[in-house]
């Protein structure tokens, strides 16, 4: 709205003269609230329109006040025809900032978006300046708190969560914007990421749960076996040898406990981060086999790997990750595998989603343990674990993937897990976009399956000529 069409006798026309003005977008409230300045500043003039109308602001002094004397607001004038500095700037913001303006408090439809930087633009998919504000932002307790800055003049926080695979908690901060022109009323809604402080006391507090549970027994077993060594048993070097065999045993178990929980902690930590770096599937196959070939020996155990040319299927991961899901899963292989037994590991490349996690034998129970968000056009490379176990019946198989879950009436030998091999598994996969499936067959063994994107560099057009299916 041109300042010469302001009424005479308004509050703009009273600040006319003021020591400096600035004409900016519908963003320039944002920036100031940003500051600190929304509140504070006795008078803000806005004309405010959907096509884009400026915001008359003034008080040079309090932006010095605020700390901003030198900043893009002690500025000289920008007029009409200029572009405004501060959209720019907020765009550029890593968190999701938004202004919602309203009109009515009975028209439940009114909300709409003024503003959005690139950020929450991401987030929600905003397509155009005006969009409904319901249309992306649904969680009843956020929209509650919009409403009680817009119509009550009350900050409220509210924290809610982004469904998908990988989930994602904030905290959005609602903060009216006052003293604007006309019927409209302005909010700013702001939003923090809490997903590492949230996902950091989940993981203390199942960390406290699960050690204490599971460390209870060896702790136990150790301390029983030390009063006997104390008492009659210190004359008796066969009952001590003994004794001194059972609490080695137990303690490895509580320090392969210990490592397992920590590697844990440590994805969990950075699951959202996707990783950086390339990895040769089928190089991480070789090495871990060559690493666990002395336990696959004292069992009798073969390996039976399929696996393309190197360089064959390379995928966008960390190498030492990858390598840890491949060792989890071959490991759980043999051990469940009997003796003289054979463990096939199969590698396929460039594979769609739909092949990637396709059923191998269709008598088998099947689930999909982890399923990606994913690109219709992208390509995996397929790994696939085969023990001839005693297999899993289909009502253990969603349970798999929790912590210290064991199928009951099975023993994996006299080295038994920690049951975390198949949750760190999965956590890995998650973190980096990929998927995680199991088959079985009751009596006859099961195959673990999991599935990376393909470096982008390395994906091919079409899958190639072997399947899942063909396998």
């Amino acid at each position: 709205m041109p300042l010469a069409n302001t009424p005479q006798g308004s509050p703009a026309r009273a600040h006319a003269s003021a020591p400096w003005s600035l004409l900016i977008g519908p963003g320039a409230l944002l920036a100031l609230a940003a500051l600190g300045l929304a509140e504070p500043m006795p008078a803000v003039l806005a004309a405010l329109a959907v096509g884009g109308a400026g915001v008359f602001l003034n008080r040079r002094k309090e932006a010095r006040t605020a700390g901003v004397e030198g900043s893009i607001l002690a500025q000289p004038t920008v007029t009409a025809a200029e572009q405004p500095p501060f959209a720019a700037i907020l765009d550029q913001l890593p968190d999701p900032l938004m202004v919602i303006a309203a009109e009515e408090a009975d028209d439940l439809t009114g909300r709409r978006f003024l503003f959005a930087n690139a950020t929450a633009r991401e987030l929600f998919k905003i397509q155009h300046k005006g969009a409904l504000l319901v249309t992306a932002v649904r969680h009843p307790r956020v929209l509650e708190a919009v409403d009680e800055a817009l119509f009550g003049g009350i900050e409220g926080v509210a924290e809610f969560e982004t469904g998908g695979v990988q989930g994602r908690t904030w905290l959005a901060s609602a903060r009216p914007l006052k003293e604007t022109v006309g019927r409209s009323r302005l909010a700013l809604l702001a939003l923090r990421d809490e997903t590492d402080a949230r996902r950091s006391e989940r993981t203390r507090a199942d960390f406290l749960a699960n050690a204490s549970h599971e460390l209870r027994t060896p702790l136990a077993s150790l301390s029983g076996f030390i009063e006997t060594l104390r008492g009659h048993a210190k004359d008796d070097p066969g009952a001590r040898d003994k004794f001194l065999a059972i609490m080695l045993a137990q303690a490895e178990r509580m320090s392969r406990l210990i490592d397992d929980l920590m590697s844990l902690s440590r994805i969990e930590l950075n699951e959202h981060i996707a990783p950086l770096g390339r990895v040769d599937l089928s190089m991480a196959v070789i090495d871990v086999i060559d690493a666990l070939g002395p336990q696959a020996r004292e069992k009798a155990v073969v390996f039976d790997p399929v696996l393309p040319p190197r360089g064959g299927a390379i995928v966008d991961g960390d190498r030492d990750q990858i390598i840890q899901v491949v060792q989890n899963l071959v490991d759980n292989a043999i051990k469940y595998t009997p003796r003289d037994g054979v463990v096939r590991i199969e590698v396929f490349p460039s594979l769609a989603v739909e092949a990637a996690s396709a059923p191998r034998d269709p008598a088998a129970s099947r689930m999909s343990l982890l399923t990606p968000d994913h690109d219709p056009a992208e390509r995996y490379a397929v790994l696939r674990v085969t023990d001839r176990g005693p297999g899993l019946a289909r009502e253990h198989l969603p349970r798999l993937t929790e912590r210290f879950y064991r199928v009951e009436g099975q023993k994996s030998g006299d080295k038994s897990g920690t049951g975390l091999g198949l949750a760190i598994v999965k956590h890995i996969m998650n973190r980096h976009r990929g998927g995680l499936t199991v088959e079985s067959v009751q009596g006859q063994g099961a195959t673990f399956g999991v599935y990376l994107p393909m470096a982008k560099a390395e994906a091919v057009a079409k899958p190639t000529t072997t399947t899942v299916a063909e396998a």
